[in-house]
Formats: C-alpha cells, sequence, structure tokens
C-alpha cells in the first residue's frame, strides 16, 4: 500500500476494510470512505480549511458533558438527526408523526397522577395538557405513559437552571379510556446552545438558533411502536425556521380554552386557562418473529 494520489487512495481505502468484522461494518466503512473522499474532493480544502474542521471537532468534543451533547447539536442543525429520525419512523398512515428527541430530556421522570401540577407557578401562565392515546384502529389503549416536558415561558428547561429542582416534566399513565391530562405552563420559543462551535457555525451559515415553542412527549406502551415528537405551538415563531428541523404541519396545534370543569382544579382556577390537546395514535410494534436487518 504505496504511492496513492488523489485519484487512487479512495479504492485503496475501500480495500482496507475488506476483512471488517461484520458485513455491516463493511458497508458502513466503504460507503464513509467513499462520500468523504468525494466531498473533499468537491470542495478541495485547503490545508488551513483542513485544520480548522479538525479544531472545530475537536472544540465540539471538549464542549461535550452529561448535559451537553455538542455533536447531537451539530447533527440537529445540519438536519441529520431529522434524516435518520425519518428513515427509522417509516410509519403506516394514520399513525401520528415523530420528530426528534430535543434537548434536556431526563431518564425516570417522576410519574404522576392524571391531573397533577408539574409546573411551579411563577415560570408561566398556566397550561393544560391534555390527550389520548389510541391505536390504530381507534381503541384507547389504558395505561400508555406518557412523558411529558418543556421549558417556561422564558424559553428555559429546568435542568438549565437547577439539576436538582425539576420542573415542567413529568411521567402519567393514560387511564381506562386511554385519556391523561396534566398542567404546566405555556412554553416559549428558545435558542438552542450556541456559546460552542456549533453556535460559531450557524453564525458564520447566517442562521438564527431558535426553536418554535413546543411540548415534548415520548409516548409509549406494550405492543406498539414508541412514539417520540412534539407538540408546536401554532402562533410560535420560528414555525418556518426550526434551527433543527423538526417542524411538521401535522404536529401544530392552537392553543384553546380549557373547559371549565377543568380549569377549576388547575393551580389559578379563577382564571381561564389555555389547553394544548391532542389524540396520539400509536403504530403497532414489528412481528419479533420476523427477520430483522443485522446490526453492528
Amino acid at each position: 500500500m504505496r504511492n496513492f494520489d488523489e485519484h487512487n487512495i479512495t479504492n485503496a481505502a475501500i480495500d482496507s476494510v475488506r476483512e471488517a468484522r461484520s458485513p455491516r461494518i463493511k458497508e458502513i466503512s466503504e460507503s464513509l470512505i467513499r462520500h468523504l473522499h468525494d466531498f473533499v474532493r468537491d470542495i478541495e480544502p485547503t490545508q488551513a480549511e483542513w485544520k480548522h474542521a479538525i479544531d472545530f471537532l475537536t472544540r465540539a468534543g471538549q464542549m461535550c458533558s452529561a448535559t451537553r451533547q455538542e455533536f447531537i447539536l451539530l447533527s440537529d442543525t445540519l438536519g441529520v438527526s431529522m434524516l435518520v429520525d425519518a428513515i427509522n419512523h417509516r410509519l403506516p398512515s394514520g399513525a401520528t408523526e415523530t420528530t426528534v428527541l430535543g434537548p434536556f430530556h431526563v431518564a425516570h421522570a417522576p410519574e404522576v397522577a392524571n391531573g397533577a401540577m408539574i409546573s411551579r407557578a411563577e415560570e408561566g401562565p398556566p397550561l393544560l395538557i391534555a390527550g389520548s392515546v389510541r391505536n390504530l384502529q381507534g381503541m384507547p389503549i389504558a395505561d400508555a405513559v406518557v412523558d411529558i416536558w418543556h421549558a417556561d415561558d422564558a424559553g428555559f428547561y429546568d435542568v438549565q437552571k437547577d439539576e436538582t429542582a425539576l420542573s415542567s416534566r413529568a411521567r402519567v399513565r393514560t387511564d381506562a379510556g386511554g385519556n391523561f391530562h396534566v398542567f404546566g405552563v405555556v412554553p416559549a420559543a428558545y435558542p438552542i446552545p450556541n456559546d460552542g462551535p456549533v453556535g460559531n457555525m450557524l453564525e458564520s451559515q447566517g442562521r438564527h438558533p431558535y426553536r418554535p415553542a413546543h411540548v415534548h412527549f415520548i409516548v409509549a406502551a406494550p405492543g406498539h411502536v414508541t412514539l417520540v415528537t412534539h407538540l408546536f405551538l401554532q402562533d410560535s415563531e420560528y414555525l418556518d425556521s426550526d434551527v433543527v428541523f423538526g417542524t411538521k404541519d401535522s404536529l401544530i396545534e392552537a392553543l384553546n380554552v380549557a373547559p371549565a370543569e377543568l380549569a377549576a382544579r388547575g393551580p389559578k382556577p379563577q382564571e381561564s386557562m389555555a389547553m394544548l390537546q391532542r389524540n396520539f395514535v400509536l403504530a403497532d410494534a414489528l412481528d419479533p418473529r420476523k427477520p430483522q436487518r443485522q446490526l453492528i
């Protein structure tokens, strides 16, 4: 393996992975080499630009922590996260559409009863978050777990302010009729963390760092595909320029006025209350007896 130039090095690099430990690793490695080499030939970077790219990736790694994943931000803002999501969620017609997980999910958030208040009053105007979970046949799914989290009216998540004081997040289970409801606050649009290399990239590309206001959901039930999605507020800014390309028309909802009997159970029963409502539809899980593609 010697005497390589810009014309023959790609085939040599591809040939070098012929003994990969699995067919899938070989397939991925060959495609990565081919497309990466084509990208380099297309842009013909200078040595200084190549070094800048290495520095950019190095700084992205240095920004990562238990609560900050700069490489996921990079994937999000280049549209890769939504592309991976779309490829992996080719769901049947009628199932609620997915979108990216989004930031600041906390595994094993507190489980609360229906009707619980999951936000502190000072975090914003109260919001009734209500809905149901059904299958493709329209039948209610009881005991489905609905994981909910959202920002406050200033655009901050709880863990950005105090990792030990969780708020505006909880898990709730559907009742026998497949219904659920909790009381949060109306969230605001917000910028993704933009004080690192991804923020620098957005600025140089002439892009803003904002996401439209939304509420996150993960809906899970045995025998069904777990749904990861958002509901976007219809009157929010940035619906047409979401920095992570996550907005879908089918996931945009208007805020309505909560029914008086439910609003009366909320944190400010004397006031009218906004309501965000959605009937989620879960797809059936894949048949485990069918052969699946070999993973890495």
